[in-house]
C-alpha cells in the first residue's frame, strides 16, 4: 500500500502521525523507539480512513488526535451495527488477517478552529479541507519544512474524491489544493500518505499534477496522468478507482454539462 508513517521529535517524546497498517510494521516501529529511548506522547490520524486510523498497544496509551470533523465521522461509522465487519471488507484480502482492528479509531477531536497540534515538540499547524475524507488534515511542521499530507500529493496515487461526504467534490479538492499551495514556500520535503516523499522542488509539481487531474474529471476529459500508466503501482486497480468516479461526477453534471457541481 505504499504507506507512510511519520515520528516527529519533541522535548519529552515522539508524535506518531498515521501510525501504520500491519502489525508487525507497527512492531517493528514500536521496538525501534524503543530502542532509541523514544516515548510516543501523542498520536494524530489524518483523516477518518481506516489505514489512517490504527494504532498498536506497543505504542502505548498517548493521547491521539484528529480535527473535529475527522473524529466525529470516525465515532459515527463506528457506532454503527457491523462497523467492524465492514472495515474488514475494506482491507485487501492478502493483509486483512495482520491488521490490528482493536484500536482502530480511538482518537479525540481537536476543538474546532484549533491550529496546531497541542503537544512539547516542534509546532505543527494543521491545515484543514474537506478533499479526500471529511475533516481531513494536512501538518505543517513548520521549523522542519516537512508537510505530511495525508492521502494528497502521492506520487504513485490520482486524486480520490470524496463521493460520499462532500457536496462538491471537485471545488472542496480544488479548494484544498490551494490551501496547501499557499504553504509551499514554507515545505522543503512533502510525505503523503502513499508513495514516495517529494523534495521541496517536487511540492509545486504534485499540487499542479493533482490540479490538473482534476480539472480534466471536471472537464470530463481523459487525464494526461503517468499515475494511470500500464506499468505504473496500482496499474490492476488505479484506472477502476478513476473511471468509477469519473463516471459518478459525470452523472451528477450540471445544466452548463460540468461534472462534479452540486
Amino acid at each position: 500500500m505504499r504507506t507512510n508513517a511519520v515520528v516527529v521529535q519533541g522535548r519529552a517524546g515522539v508524535l506518531l502521525i498515521d501510525a501504520g497498517v500491519q502489525e508487525h510494521e507497527m512492531v517493528c516501529l514500536a521496538t525501534d523507539l524503543a530502542e532509541a529511548g523514544q516515548t510516543v506522547v501523542a498520536g494524530f490520524s489524518t483523516h477518518p480512513h481506516w489505514d489512517h486510523l490504527l494504532w498498536h498497544a506497543g505504542f502505548g496509551s498517548a493521547p491521539r488526535y484528529g480535527t473535529a470533523r475527522c473524529a466525529a465521522t470516525v465515532r459515527e461509522r463506528l457506532s454503527a451495527e457491523g462497523a467492524m465487519a465492514r472495515v474488514a471488507t475494506m482491507i485487501p484480502p492478502d493483509i486483512v488477517e495482520q491488521v490490528p482492528l482493536d484500536l482502530l479509531g480511538h482518537i479525540s477531536g481537536l476543538p474546532e478552529g484549533t491550529a496546531r497540534i497541542p503537544w512539547d515538540g516542534p509546532p505543527v499547524r494543521i491545515v484543514e479541507h474537506d478533499a479526500h475524507a471529511p475533516g481531513h488534515a494536512a501538518l505543517l511542521i513548520e521549523d522542519r519544512g516537512v508537510l505530511v499530507a495525508g492521502d494528497m500529493l502521492s506520487d504513485v496515487l490520482i486524486p480520490m474524491l470524496d463521493l460520499t461526504d462532500t457536496a462538491d467534490p471537485i471545488g472542496s479538492y480544488l479548494a484544498a489544493l490551494s490551501l496547501l499551495e499557499d504553504v509551499a514556500d514554507d515545505v522543503d520535503a512533502v510525505v503523503p500518505g502513499h508513495g514516495s516523499v517529494g523534495r521541496a522542488d517536487e511540492v509545486r509539481a504534485r499540487i499542479a499534477q493533482d490540479r490538473a487531474y482534476v480539472h480534466a474529471v471536471r472537464d470530463a476529459r481523459a487525464p494526461d496522468d503517468p499515475r494511470l500508466g500500464p506499468s505504473t503501482y496500482g496499474k490492476d486497480w488505479l484506472p477502476d478507482v478513476h473511471e468509477r468516479q469519473f463516471r459518478h461526477l459525470t452523472r451528477r453534471s450540471g445544466p452548463d454539462g460540468t461534472p462534479g457541481r452540486p
